[in-house]
């Protein structure tokens, strides 16, 4: 039987010090961290409010720097990252002000660089199943169907 090591306060703040440190991190993470950790109630509050007070811990800034990467480096629309911003139960507030980080211009332009090599690579004569093999891919990618179908409909001429 393997037994779990068990922290003090301090080794537990030093060590989310650290995990926080590395890369912005969500609430829900440190909170399942500590979890990990078993870390009873009153010492995850402490922890958690250290963290915040020392900057270590900033729902804001980990929108901003998720919704950056995940767009500029993964090439995820909008739909998908605010999914998955809510899955790390960020607030509504916190994802539209990190949403508003993404230029217009420089989002269509993404959606339709991510249209044009995904459409070279479908093997499809057929122009509607072309179509909606296309249009199906970028929705999963997050982008909204309204801009899916108008970036579709002047890629592919029916």
């Amino acid at each position: 039987m393997k037994t779990q090591k068990s922290y003090t306060v301090e080794e537990a703040t030093k060590a989310l010090e650290h995990f926080c440190a590395y890369q912005e991190r969500s609430h829900s993470e440190i909170e399942k961290k500590l979890a990990e950790l078993n870390m009873i109630p009153e010492a995850k509050e402490l922890i958690i409010i250290h963290l915040i007070q020392h900057d270590f811990l900033n729902e804001e800034r980990f929108a901003k720097s998720f919704v950056s990467g995940k767009f500029n480096i993964k090439k995820w629309g909008r739909i998908k990252i605010t999914n998955e911003l809510k899955k790390r139960r960020v607030s509504l507030y916190n994802i539209k002000t990190a949403l508003k980080e993404i230029k217009e211009d420089e989002y269509l332009e993404t959606l339709k660089i991510v249209a044009t090599k995904k459409c070279a690579l479908i093997r499809e004569s057929n122009p509607y199943k072309k179509s909606q093999k296309l249009s199906n891919y970028l929705i999963s990618r997050g982008f909204e169907s309204n801009l899916v179908y108008q970036t579709v409909a002047a890629l592919i001429p029916k």
